[in-house]
């Protein structure tokens, strides 16, 4: 994660920390949460030409996140798995896909770290909010 320093105007400010204080976050994650969505949504109006086994599909949370073309398996959910330590064959077998869907899921992550990180992050962010 990397630090910007952000001006704002001053009525931006005070409203976002509002809405922001609605929601049970701190300015930071709603900030973060905002960028994100607005990323997401202009890449929603565009999938990437690269990995046409990927899509984007607005989630039960409101947010629009990459999913595997077909199925409701978001990209980050297999990069998780990744992470941990499973190959792709068992992430596969795990979800009832095809181990290519897999890799590109994999490729797709990695082209598109940065905004699958942040998603993963204001998510756990909330989670741990809300508990």
């Amino acid at each position: 994660m990397t630090r910007y320093a952000l001006n704002l105007p001053v009525n931006l400010k005070r409203e976002a920390e509002e809405l922001a204080s609605r929601q049970g976050i701190s300015l930071n994650q709603f900030i973060m949460w905002s960028v994100s969505e607005k990323v997401a949504s202009l890449r929603q109006t565009v999938d990437d030409p690269n990995f046409p086994g990927i899509t984007y599909r607005r989630g039960a949370s409101g947010w629009v996140t990459p999913v595997i073309r077909g199925t409701g398996i978001r990209v980050q959910t297999i990069a998780v798995d990744n992470q941990i330590g499973l190959k792709p064959e068992q992430i596969a077998a795990e979800y009832d896909l095809d181990v290519n869907q897999i890799r590109e899921a994999q490729a797709f992550y990695s082209a598109h770290r940065a905004e699958i990180d942040a998603n993963v992050h204001a998510e756990q962010e909330t989670e741990e909010k809300g508990d």
